[in-house]
Protein backbone atom coordinates (compact mmCIF):
# COMPACT_ATOMS: atom_id res chain seq x y z
CA UNK A 1 0.00 0.00 0.00
CA UNK A 2 3.04 2.16 0.43
CA UNK A 3 4.54 2.02 -2.57
CA UNK A 4 1.54 2.65 -4.25
CA UNK A 5 0.72 5.62 -2.08
CA UNK A 6 4.43 7.10 -3.16
CA UNK A 7 3.63 6.18 -6.94
CA UNK A 8 0.26 8.32 -6.52
CA UNK A 9 2.22 11.16 -4.99
CA UNK A 10 4.68 11.06 -8.07
CA UNK A 11 2.04 11.53 -10.36
CA UNK A 12 0.52 14.49 -9.03
CA UNK A 13 4.02 15.56 -8.58
CA UNK A 14 4.56 15.34 -12.10
CA UNK A 15 1.45 17.28 -13.25
CA UNK A 16 2.36 20.48 -11.51
CA UNK A 17 5.26 20.23 -13.64
CA UNK A 18 4.76 18.34 -17.09
CA UNK A 19 0.81 17.75 -17.82
CA UNK A 20 1.78 16.34 -21.47
CA UNK A 21 4.91 14.38 -21.28
CA UNK A 22 4.63 10.69 -20.65
CA UNK A 23 6.19 8.51 -17.51
CA UNK A 24 7.30 4.97 -16.71
CA UNK A 25 8.53 3.66 -13.98
CA UNK A 26 12.11 4.76 -14.74
CA UNK A 27 11.22 7.75 -15.00
CA UNK A 28 9.66 7.87 -11.38
CA UNK A 29 12.76 6.10 -9.74
CA UNK A 30 14.95 8.87 -11.12
CA UNK A 31 12.71 11.36 -9.83
CA UNK A 32 12.75 9.97 -6.25
CA UNK A 33 16.56 9.43 -6.34
CA UNK A 34 16.23 13.19 -7.78
CA UNK A 35 18.28 12.50 -11.03
CA UNK A 36 17.71 14.35 -13.85
CA UNK A 37 17.17 13.25 -17.12
CA UNK A 38 19.01 13.85 -19.84
CA UNK A 39 16.92 15.72 -22.00
CA UNK A 40 19.39 16.02 -25.32
CA UNK A 41 19.57 12.30 -25.44
CA UNK A 42 18.22 10.35 -27.90
CA UNK A 43 15.21 8.42 -27.15
CA UNK A 44 15.88 4.73 -25.97
CA UNK A 45 15.31 1.93 -27.74
CA UNK A 46 12.47 -0.64 -26.41
CA UNK A 47 15.09 -3.11 -24.34
CA UNK A 48 14.60 -5.92 -21.67
CA UNK A 49 11.89 -5.65 -19.09
CA UNK A 50 11.87 -8.17 -15.92
CA UNK A 51 9.31 -8.86 -13.69
CA UNK A 52 9.24 -11.53 -10.60
CA UNK A 53 6.96 -13.40 -9.97
CA UNK A 54 5.91 -15.64 -6.42
CA UNK A 55 2.89 -17.25 -5.17
CA UNK A 56 1.99 -20.22 -3.04
CA UNK A 57 0.34 -23.30 -3.41
CA UNK A 58 -0.18 -26.33 -1.39
CA UNK A 59 0.52 -29.14 -3.80
CA UNK A 60 3.74 -27.25 -5.74
CA UNK A 61 4.65 -25.36 -2.37
CA UNK A 62 6.19 -21.61 -2.85
CA UNK A 63 6.35 -20.55 -6.47
CA UNK A 64 8.87 -18.00 -7.44
CA UNK A 65 10.42 -16.96 -10.99
CA UNK A 66 10.42 -14.12 -12.88
CA UNK A 67 9.27 -13.19 -16.40
CA UNK A 68 10.60 -11.15 -19.09
CA UNK A 69 9.71 -9.12 -22.01
CA UNK A 70 11.60 -7.68 -24.90
CA UNK A 71 10.26 -5.67 -27.55
CA UNK A 72 12.18 -4.59 -30.87
CA UNK A 73 12.04 -3.09 -34.18
CA UNK A 74 13.03 -5.20 -37.66
CA UNK A 75 11.74 -3.15 -40.20
CA UNK A 76 10.22 0.99 -40.58
CA UNK A 77 8.28 1.72 -38.13
CA UNK A 78 5.52 3.03 -40.40
CA UNK A 79 5.06 -0.22 -42.17
CA UNK A 80 6.69 -2.55 -39.24
CA UNK A 81 5.01 -4.39 -36.46
CA UNK A 82 6.95 -4.64 -33.65
CA UNK A 83 8.29 -7.65 -32.48
CA UNK A 84 7.87 -9.52 -29.46
CA UNK A 85 10.39 -12.19 -27.39
CA UNK A 86 9.23 -13.32 -23.30
CA UNK A 87 10.75 -15.95 -21.76
CA UNK A 88 9.59 -17.05 -18.29
CA UNK A 89 11.53 -19.26 -15.34
CA UNK A 90 9.51 -20.62 -12.60
CA UNK A 91 10.79 -22.83 -9.44
CA UNK A 92 8.79 -23.87 -6.49
CA UNK A 93 10.00 -25.41 -3.10
CA UNK A 94 8.89 -28.80 -3.87
CA UNK A 95 11.41 -28.85 -7.23
CA UNK A 96 9.24 -28.18 -9.72
CA UNK A 97 10.83 -26.38 -12.58
CA UNK A 98 9.49 -24.86 -15.73
CA UNK A 99 10.69 -22.64 -18.43
CA UNK A 100 9.06 -21.19 -21.16
CA UNK A 101 9.78 -18.90 -24.47
CA UNK A 102 7.40 -17.17 -26.97
CA UNK A 103 7.90 -15.41 -29.49
CA UNK A 104 6.20 -12.86 -32.26
CA UNK A 105 8.38 -11.59 -34.84
CA UNK A 106 7.74 -9.35 -37.96
CA UNK A 107 10.22 -9.14 -40.23
CA UNK A 108 10.60 -5.59 -42.82
CA UNK A 109 7.21 -4.61 -43.90
CA UNK A 110 5.40 -7.66 -42.17
CA UNK A 111 6.75 -9.93 -45.14
CA UNK A 112 7.10 -12.90 -42.75
CA UNK A 113 5.34 -13.15 -39.34
CA UNK A 114 6.98 -16.23 -36.82
CA UNK A 115 4.94 -17.14 -33.66
CA UNK A 116 5.86 -19.58 -31.46
CA UNK A 117 5.45 -21.27 -27.79
CA UNK A 118 8.52 -23.87 -26.40
CA UNK A 119 8.11 -25.20 -22.70
CA UNK A 120 10.51 -27.32 -21.04
CA UNK A 121 8.68 -28.52 -17.47
CA UNK A 122 8.04 -30.39 -14.46
CA UNK A 123 5.02 -28.92 -13.70
CA UNK A 124 1.50 -28.72 -12.41
CA UNK A 125 -2.15 -27.99 -12.21
CA UNK A 126 -4.97 -27.47 -9.80
CA UNK A 127 -7.54 -29.67 -11.71
CA UNK A 128 -11.81 -28.92 -10.78
CA UNK A 129 -13.03 -31.73 -13.61
CA UNK A 130 -14.55 -30.69 -17.10
CA UNK A 131 -17.14 -29.22 -18.54
CA UNK A 132 -18.76 -25.84 -17.46
CA UNK A 133 -21.14 -25.64 -15.02
CA UNK A 134 -20.13 -27.78 -12.69
CA UNK A 135 -20.89 -27.73 -8.81
CA UNK A 136 -19.31 -25.54 -6.70
CA UNK A 137 -17.98 -26.29 -2.81
CA UNK A 138 -19.33 -23.91 -0.29
CA UNK A 139 -16.55 -22.04 0.34
CA UNK A 140 -15.27 -19.83 -2.33
CA UNK A 141 -11.78 -20.94 -3.51
CA UNK A 142 -9.34 -17.67 -3.24
CA UNK A 143 -6.61 -17.58 -6.23
CA UNK A 144 -2.93 -15.60 -6.19
CA UNK A 145 -2.10 -15.48 -9.69
CA UNK A 146 -2.19 -18.76 -11.42
CA UNK A 147 -2.88 -21.23 -8.17
CA UNK A 148 -5.78 -21.17 -5.39
CA UNK A 149 -4.07 -20.92 -2.02
CA UNK A 150 -6.30 -24.29 -0.31
CA UNK A 151 -6.79 -27.11 -2.00
CA UNK A 152 -10.31 -28.06 -0.87
CA UNK A 153 -12.70 -31.14 -1.52
CA UNK A 154 -13.58 -29.98 -5.03
CA UNK A 155 -10.16 -29.63 -6.43
CA UNK A 156 -7.53 -32.56 -7.83
CA UNK A 157 -3.84 -31.48 -8.05
CA UNK A 158 -1.93 -33.11 -10.86
CA UNK A 159 1.65 -33.07 -11.34
CA UNK A 160 3.53 -34.11 -14.78
CA UNK A 161 6.44 -33.71 -17.17
CA UNK A 162 5.60 -31.44 -20.10
CA UNK A 163 7.23 -30.61 -23.63
CA UNK A 164 5.95 -28.07 -25.80
CA UNK A 165 7.22 -27.31 -29.56
CA UNK A 166 4.51 -24.66 -31.61
CA UNK A 167 5.95 -22.85 -34.54
CA UNK A 168 3.89 -21.15 -37.31
CA UNK A 169 5.27 -19.43 -39.78
CA UNK A 170 2.85 -16.92 -41.96
CA UNK A 171 3.72 -15.30 -45.30
CA UNK A 172 1.72 -11.69 -46.62
CA UNK A 173 -0.71 -12.40 -48.78
CA UNK A 174 -2.49 -8.97 -49.34
CA UNK A 175 -2.25 -5.86 -46.83
CA UNK A 176 -3.06 -6.88 -43.42
CA UNK A 177 -3.84 -10.87 -44.39
CA UNK A 178 -1.60 -13.72 -43.87
CA UNK A 179 -1.47 -17.29 -44.35
CA UNK A 180 0.92 -19.04 -42.58
CA UNK A 181 1.15 -23.12 -41.34
CA UNK A 182 3.38 -25.07 -38.25
CA UNK A 183 3.80 -28.05 -36.33
CA UNK A 184 2.73 -28.42 -33.10
CA UNK A 185 3.89 -30.87 -30.26
CA UNK A 186 2.87 -31.29 -26.78
CA UNK A 187 4.63 -34.53 -24.72
CA UNK A 188 2.73 -35.21 -21.01
CA UNK A 189 4.63 -37.86 -18.88
CA UNK A 190 5.11 -39.02 -15.66
CA UNK A 191 1.61 -37.85 -14.92
CA UNK A 192 0.96 -37.82 -11.43
CA UNK A 193 -2.83 -37.58 -9.63
CA UNK A 194 -2.17 -36.81 -6.26
CA UNK A 195 -5.63 -37.50 -4.88
CA UNK A 196 -5.73 -40.79 -6.58
CA UNK A 197 -5.93 -43.92 -4.91
CA UNK A 198 -7.37 -47.48 -5.03
CA UNK A 199 -10.87 -46.42 -3.89
CA UNK A 200 -11.07 -42.87 -5.15
CA UNK A 201 -10.97 -42.02 -9.24
CA UNK A 202 -9.88 -38.58 -10.05
CA UNK A 203 -11.45 -36.52 -13.48
CA UNK A 204 -8.03 -37.16 -15.04
CA UNK A 205 -8.24 -41.10 -14.76
CA UNK A 206 -11.98 -41.26 -15.79
CA UNK A 207 -11.55 -39.22 -18.90
CA UNK A 208 -8.30 -41.35 -20.08
CA UNK A 209 -10.21 -44.54 -19.31
CA UNK A 210 -13.07 -43.43 -21.34
CA UNK A 211 -11.06 -42.24 -24.10
CA UNK A 212 -8.39 -45.07 -24.37
CA UNK A 213 -5.59 -42.55 -22.80
CA UNK A 214 -2.63 -43.97 -20.60
CA UNK A 215 -3.16 -41.60 -17.85
CA UNK A 216 0.40 -41.90 -17.23
CA UNK A 217 1.66 -41.09 -20.47
CA UNK A 218 -0.18 -39.05 -23.85
CA UNK A 219 1.00 -37.21 -26.85
CA UNK A 220 -0.71 -34.63 -28.80
CA UNK A 221 1.32 -34.11 -32.34
CA UNK A 222 0.15 -32.64 -35.56
CA UNK A 223 0.27 -29.94 -38.18
CA UNK A 224 -1.74 -26.75 -38.10
CA UNK A 225 -3.06 -24.47 -41.02
CA UNK A 226 -3.54 -20.56 -40.31
CA UNK A 227 -5.38 -17.49 -41.41
CA UNK A 228 -4.87 -14.20 -40.04
CA UNK A 229 -5.86 -11.02 -40.41
CA UNK A 230 -4.72 -8.02 -38.17
CA UNK A 231 -4.88 -4.35 -38.12
CA UNK A 232 -3.78 -3.33 -34.26
CA UNK A 233 -1.31 -0.67 -34.43
CA UNK A 234 0.60 -2.10 -31.98
CA UNK A 235 0.92 -6.09 -30.49
CA UNK A 236 1.14 -5.03 -26.73
CA UNK A 237 -0.93 -2.38 -26.16
CA UNK A 238 -3.08 -1.65 -28.52
CA UNK A 239 -5.05 1.72 -28.91
CA UNK A 240 -7.03 0.56 -31.99
CA UNK A 241 -7.74 -2.34 -35.27
CA UNK A 242 -8.48 -5.40 -35.06
CA UNK A 243 -6.92 -9.11 -34.91
CA UNK A 244 -8.76 -12.19 -36.10
CA UNK A 245 -7.08 -15.86 -36.65
CA UNK A 246 -8.55 -18.78 -38.41
CA UNK A 247 -6.51 -22.08 -37.26
CA UNK A 248 -7.26 -25.82 -38.40
CA UNK A 249 -5.58 -28.57 -36.53
CA UNK A 250 -4.87 -32.21 -37.42
CA UNK A 251 -3.41 -34.43 -35.05
CA UNK A 252 -1.24 -36.92 -36.65
CA UNK A 253 -0.17 -40.76 -35.56
CA UNK A 254 3.01 -40.34 -38.13
CA UNK A 255 4.04 -37.33 -35.84
CA UNK A 256 3.84 -39.06 -32.57
CA UNK A 257 0.60 -38.45 -31.61
CA UNK A 258 -1.14 -41.10 -29.26
CA UNK A 259 -4.68 -40.54 -31.12
CA UNK A 260 -5.96 -38.84 -34.12
CA UNK A 261 -8.28 -35.49 -33.74
CA UNK A 262 -8.84 -32.29 -35.86
CA UNK A 263 -10.31 -29.19 -33.77
CA UNK A 264 -10.85 -25.60 -35.28
CA UNK A 265 -10.05 -22.60 -33.25
CA UNK A 266 -10.86 -19.12 -34.01
CA UNK A 267 -9.71 -15.54 -32.20
CA UNK A 268 -11.10 -12.05 -32.46
CA UNK A 269 -9.92 -8.95 -31.10
CA UNK A 270 -11.02 -5.44 -31.74
CA UNK A 271 -9.91 -2.51 -30.59
CA UNK A 272 -12.14 1.62 -30.42
CA UNK A 273 -9.89 4.23 -29.18
CA UNK A 274 -12.57 6.74 -27.48
CA UNK A 275 -10.35 9.41 -27.34
CA UNK A 276 -8.23 11.96 -29.71
CA UNK A 277 -6.62 14.11 -27.01
CA UNK A 278 -6.34 10.15 -24.41
CA UNK A 279 -6.01 7.60 -27.29
CA UNK A 280 -5.03 5.30 -24.36
CA UNK A 281 -9.02 5.74 -23.42
CA UNK A 282 -10.12 2.38 -25.08
CA UNK A 283 -12.78 -0.33 -25.22
CA UNK A 284 -11.75 -4.05 -26.58
CA UNK A 285 -13.27 -6.97 -26.92
CA UNK A 286 -11.64 -10.43 -26.88
CA UNK A 287 -13.49 -13.56 -28.26
CA UNK A 288 -11.38 -17.20 -28.70
CA UNK A 289 -12.81 -20.53 -29.31
CA UNK A 290 -12.17 -24.07 -30.12
CA UNK A 291 -14.63 -26.93 -31.23
CA UNK A 292 -13.25 -30.62 -31.52
CA UNK A 293 -14.15 -31.31 -34.84
CA UNK A 294 -13.27 -35.82 -35.00
CA UNK A 295 -11.83 -37.44 -32.69
CA UNK A 296 -10.70 -36.23 -29.10
CA UNK A 297 -7.75 -35.28 -27.31
CA UNK A 298 -5.97 -35.66 -23.68
CA UNK A 299 -7.26 -34.43 -20.64
CA UNK A 300 -4.48 -31.98 -20.11
CA UNK A 301 -4.69 -30.80 -23.51
CA UNK A 302 -8.42 -30.16 -23.46
CA UNK A 303 -9.09 -25.87 -24.23
CA UNK A 304 -9.45 -24.25 -21.85
CA UNK A 305 -9.28 -21.22 -18.82
CA UNK A 306 -5.97 -20.08 -19.78
CA UNK A 307 -5.23 -21.53 -23.01
CA UNK A 308 -3.82 -18.53 -24.86
CA UNK A 309 0.37 -18.22 -24.67
CA UNK A 310 0.31 -15.82 -22.06
CA UNK A 311 -2.08 -17.55 -20.13
CA UNK A 312 -4.55 -14.31 -19.52
CA UNK A 313 -7.64 -16.00 -20.15
CA UNK A 314 -10.06 -16.06 -17.87
CA UNK A 315 -9.10 -14.25 -15.01
CA UNK A 316 -10.80 -15.13 -12.16
CA UNK A 317 -10.21 -18.93 -12.44
CA UNK A 318 -6.47 -20.68 -12.18
CA UNK A 319 -5.58 -22.62 -15.33
CA UNK A 320 -7.80 -25.09 -16.60
CA UNK A 321 -10.86 -24.34 -14.18
CA UNK A 322 -13.09 -24.20 -17.28
CA UNK A 323 -12.48 -26.77 -20.23
CA UNK A 324 -13.56 -29.33 -22.37
CA UNK A 325 -13.20 -30.93 -25.81
CA UNK A 326 -15.44 -27.46 -27.17
CA UNK A 327 -14.51 -24.23 -24.99
CA UNK A 328 -15.44 -20.82 -25.76
CA UNK A 329 -14.77 -17.25 -24.17
CA UNK A 330 -15.93 -13.64 -24.13
CA UNK A 331 -14.07 -10.64 -22.55
CA UNK A 332 -15.25 -7.32 -23.11
CA UNK A 333 -12.50 -4.57 -21.35
CA UNK A 334 -12.32 -0.96 -21.03
CA UNK A 335 -9.21 0.36 -20.11
CA UNK A 336 -8.67 4.86 -19.13
CA UNK A 337 -6.04 6.68 -18.19
CA UNK A 338 -6.06 7.46 -13.89
CA UNK A 339 -3.00 10.04 -14.34
CA UNK A 340 -2.30 12.73 -17.21
CA UNK A 341 1.29 11.37 -17.68
CA UNK A 342 -0.03 7.70 -18.68
CA UNK A 343 2.14 6.35 -15.46
CA UNK A 344 -0.72 4.85 -14.09
CA UNK A 345 -4.10 3.65 -15.90
CA UNK A 346 -6.97 1.15 -15.06
CA UNK A 347 -9.24 -1.51 -16.16
CA UNK A 348 -12.54 -3.16 -15.61
CA UNK A 349 -13.57 -6.02 -17.38
CA UNK A 350 -16.33 -8.64 -17.62
CA UNK A 351 -15.66 -12.54 -18.94
CA UNK A 352 -18.26 -15.58 -20.05
CA UNK A 353 -16.65 -18.78 -20.41
CA UNK A 354 -17.92 -22.17 -21.46
CA UNK A 355 -17.48 -25.98 -22.31
CA UNK A 356 -18.58 -29.21 -23.15
CA UNK A 357 -17.28 -32.35 -21.58
CA UNK A 358 -17.06 -36.03 -23.39
CA UNK A 359 -20.57 -37.36 -22.12
CA UNK A 360 -23.81 -35.31 -22.34
CA UNK A 361 -23.17 -31.35 -21.65
CA UNK A 362 -22.78 -29.25 -24.54
CA UNK A 363 -21.08 -26.03 -25.34
CA UNK A 364 -22.88 -22.87 -24.82
CA UNK A 365 -25.45 -24.73 -22.45
CA UNK A 366 -23.69 -23.53 -19.21
CA UNK A 367 -21.85 -20.31 -18.81
CA UNK A 368 -19.29 -19.39 -16.21
CA UNK A 369 -19.02 -15.11 -15.13
CA UNK A 370 -15.69 -13.35 -13.67
CA UNK A 371 -15.64 -9.52 -13.35
CA UNK A 372 -12.75 -7.35 -12.42
CA UNK A 373 -10.89 -4.15 -12.07
CA UNK A 374 -7.32 -3.37 -12.17
CA UNK A 375 -4.54 -1.27 -12.52
CA UNK A 376 -2.18 -0.74 -14.71
CA UNK A 377 1.71 0.71 -14.25
CA UNK A 378 3.43 1.99 -17.40
CA UNK A 379 7.31 -0.20 -17.08
CA UNK A 380 8.79 1.34 -20.42
CA UNK A 381 7.11 3.46 -22.27
CA UNK A 382 8.65 2.85 -25.56
CA UNK A 383 7.27 -0.64 -25.96
CA UNK A 384 3.91 0.39 -23.75
CA UNK A 385 4.84 -2.56 -21.48
CA UNK A 386 2.68 -2.37 -18.30
CA UNK A 387 2.78 -4.16 -14.96
CA UNK A 388 -0.66 -5.46 -14.57
CA UNK A 389 -2.56 -5.95 -10.83
CA UNK A 390 -6.11 -7.89 -11.39
CA UNK A 391 -8.30 -8.29 -8.90
CA UNK A 392 -11.35 -10.54 -10.14
CA UNK A 393 -14.20 -12.66 -8.96
CA UNK A 394 -16.02 -15.56 -11.01
CA UNK A 395 -18.43 -18.05 -9.34
CA UNK A 396 -17.11 -19.30 -6.39
CA UNK A 397 -13.61 -18.45 -7.23
CA UNK A 398 -11.86 -15.26 -7.46
CA UNK A 399 -8.05 -13.60 -6.84
CA UNK A 400 -5.40 -11.20 -7.50
CA UNK A 401 -3.98 -12.31 -10.95
CA UNK A 402 -0.08 -10.51 -12.04
CA UNK A 403 1.25 -9.94 -15.58
CA UNK A 404 3.18 -8.23 -17.47
CA UNK A 405 1.54 -6.66 -20.50
CA UNK A 406 -2.13 -6.21 -21.11
CA UNK A 407 -4.24 -9.38 -20.86
CA UNK A 408 -5.07 -8.97 -24.61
Amino acid sequence: MKSICCLLYCVNFSYAQERTSTKDLSDVLKQLLKKKADTSAIPKKPGILVLPSIGYNPSLGLVMGAKSVMSFQLGSKEKTTPSVVGVEAVYTSKDILSLQARHNIFLANNRYNFQGNWQLSRFGIVDFGIGAGNERGKSETFNLDEFPIEIGDSAFPITYNYFRLQEKVYKKIAPHFFIGGGISINMHSKITDEKLSSSFSTPHQLYSFRNNYNPLAYNLNGLLFSLQYSTREHPIRSYGGIYAELTFGTNLLWLGSTQKASQLQYEFRKYWSLSKQRPDKVLAIWHWASFMLSGNVPYLDLPGTGSDPYYRMGRGYTIGRIKGPSYAFFETEYRFPISNNQLISGICFFSLQTASDDLQKKIFQFWEPAAGTGLRILFQKQSRSTICIDFAKGRGSSGIFFGLNEAF
